[in-house]
């Protein structure tokens, strides 16, 4: 006799067993060209408004939706500047009703060229108003064309030091080297390309993040779908229009790993991200000038990245079973605003504009304060999603290297990809105490306004959201402790700080004696520091702080009439 409990106890098991275990990974990706078809248009990533006419090198937006048979989210990055999130969210609330795919878990992002149109005012140059309603319907069609070919897939990650490739731009001056602002102030103790002259500076102001980071995407017999790339370095500067360096890797590697491609199957496309670059550039100035044109002609950089990229393709391992996440969060951020003193300054300024478009520093400037002065504050977006044990995170901004670090090794997963200029473009971000050290990165603009606390704020809000998706904790960052360490520890110091921290105002005392010393605020964050592979393990970087003005207070009350500093100092 059959029992009646049988079914109800399968039925019962059934439901106990996560849905993912029987969904199967699909993949699917397209390149819309986005090539404005009316001139002139305008450019934007200049100071001042331009346009052109010509076309060096079609811009595109490439595409990559992916399911999992329960969600489905979609990552579109596009040859762009920079790009509002009004429009995206427009882009993003279209999708939602053609396709299947919800408008939060769709990842919109620029790839930072300053050739191609523009569809986001800032500085001196408005969004062209043909190309933006233009782009708007280009990127509905993209997302839609993705999910169209979708087809099971394997997933993978890869990694590659590419740090020939990148390079710090923004080194700290001199004291007696101050530069004036652009309201007449000398604040200006950092700056972007300061390092072109060492007899001006004294050294860079934060770290690179070297790592090319890679997911890929193949078919079940190995023919590949798609390549997302990621890399921080800000642009390397092409004629108009033109997709830049960004174009012509991706277009590289099509021609190189997807050479093998069914006739009846969708191209292989390949994406490269922008990676958290807003005080990065191409050019190392630690080197003499004699050294910084092996990246000075772009086909040689982009072929170069291509090269390491394939190195690192070749060793990826790939998984078939990985279930998708995402979330996103909507943040109210301030604009640092003109106090009334600088207010009626600009608009006295802007009032004799007129109508033209500003021309002068001074001029853009003023513009900037009173149309920040107007909007008061603004929405931004962050997003976290998980494909499998491999996670992505957003800002919308223009962040330091130094952000995307923290943001990679807080992250629950190893394997972690930051996207910046995603889901807006709010420009410039420094950490906060870089705000100090002034510089064009921090004059506020609507290319770069945003309140002073806004950078901790949204690697809190992506750190949150990584945590979600993931369904893991963040990690505690900590150097590993090599053997000059563990000499150091081993004579029981009365207090040991590494000066490893990400931010202040806490330098930690790692002799167990609790003695934390404190950074005064005029401090850059996690630098290289020296003697890597005596101090760390695994050619981890030792990390070092640069003292640009202030110092570390410490209070060490039982020490003997006779004791002993030990320091390691570079003086620039």
């Amino acid at each position: 006799m059959k029992s009646p409990l049988a079914p109800l106890l399968l039925a019962a098991l059934a439901l106990l067993i996560p849905s993912q275990a029987f969904a199967e990974l699909q993949a699917g990706a397209v390149i819309v060209d986005v090539t404005p078809t009316q001139f002139p248009v305008l450019v934007n990533g200049s100071m001042t408004s331009r346009s052109v006419s010509t076309v060096k090198t079609k811009v595109n937006a490439r595409a990559i939706v992916v399911a999992d048979g329960e969600e489905r989210l979609a990552i579109v990055v596009v040859d762009s500047c920079m790009l509002p999130r009004p429009l995206l969210d427009e882009v993003k609330k279209l999708t939602a009703q053609r396709t299947k795919i919800p408008a939060d878990h769709i990842l919109i992002s620029a790839t930072h060229a300053h050739s191609a149109p523009s569809s986001l005012a800032c500085l001196g140059t408005d969004a062209d108003p043909n190309y933006v309603p233009f782009l708007r319907g280009k990127l509905v069609d993209a997302i839609a064309a993705a999910e169209a070919n979708l087809e099971p897939a394997q997933v993978g990650w890869g990694s590659e030091n590419a740090a020939d490739y990148t390079a710090l731009r923004r080194w700290i001056l001199r004291p007696d080297r101050l530069r004036n602002d652009p309201f007449g102030n000398p604040t200006v103790r950092a700056t972007m390309h300061a390092g072109t002259n060492w007899d001006n500076a004294v050294g860079e102001s934060g770290p690179e993040d070297p790592q090319l980071s890679l997911i890929s995407f193949r078919a079940k017999n190995g023919r590949p779908i798609a390549l997302l790339a990621n890399f921080s370095m800000h642009y390397f500067g092409d004629a108009s229009l033109s997709a830049d360096y960004f174009g012509l890797y991706c277009n590289g590697l099509q021609e190189q790993l997807g050479k093998k491609d069914a006739k009846d199957a969708p191209p292989f496309v390949a994406i490269m991200s922008h990676g958290c670059s807003g005080d990065i550039y191409r050019r190392d100035y630690t080197k003499p000038k004699d050294q910084w044109a092996i990246n000075d002609d772009i086909n040689e950089y982009a072929n170069g990245l291509i090269k390491i990229t394939k190195q690192a393709y070749k060793n990826i391992n790939y998984l078939e079973d990985a279930d998708i996440e995402m979330a996103e969060n909507r943040l109210q951020m301030n604009y640092r605003v003109p106090n009334k003193q600088l207010l009626e300054w600009s608009q006295r300024i802007v009032a004799e504009l007129g109508d033209r478009l500003p021309k002068t520093q001074e001029e853009i400037y003023a513009r900037e304060q009173v149309i920040l002065h107007e909007r008061q504050s603004t929405e931004i977006v962050t997003q976290a999603l998980r494909i499998g044990d491999i996670a992505i995170t957003t800002t919308p901004n223009e962040n330091y290297a130094l952000t995307g670090l923290k943001l990679k090794k807080q992250s629950p997963l190893k394997q972690t990809m930051v996207i910046e200029l995603a889901n807006g473009g709010d420009g410039y971000i420094p950490p906060p105490e870089q705000h100090l050290l002034g510089g064009y990165n921090t004059w506020a603009a609507r290319s770069a306004g945003l309140e002073v606390l806004a950078e901790p704020r949204i690697v809190e809000s992506d750190l949150e959201l990584l945590e979600k998706v993931t369904n893991q904790r963040r990690k505690f960052y900590q150097q590993s402790r090599g053997p000059a360490v563990e000499t150091i520890l081993a004579l029981k110091p009365a207090a040991y700080w590494r000066l490893d921290e990400f931010n202040g105002p806490r330098a930690r005392d790692i002799s167990g004696n609790q003695r934390d010393a404190f950074y005064e605020p005029a401090i850059a964050y996690f630098l290289e520091g020296p003697a890597s592979k005596s101090f760390c393990k695994d050619s981890e970087t030792n990390r070092a702080v640069h003292f640009a003005g202030n110092r570390l207070q410490a209070r060490i009350n039982d020490l003997s009439d006779q004791f002993t500093i030990s320091l390691w100092l570079w003086n620039g």
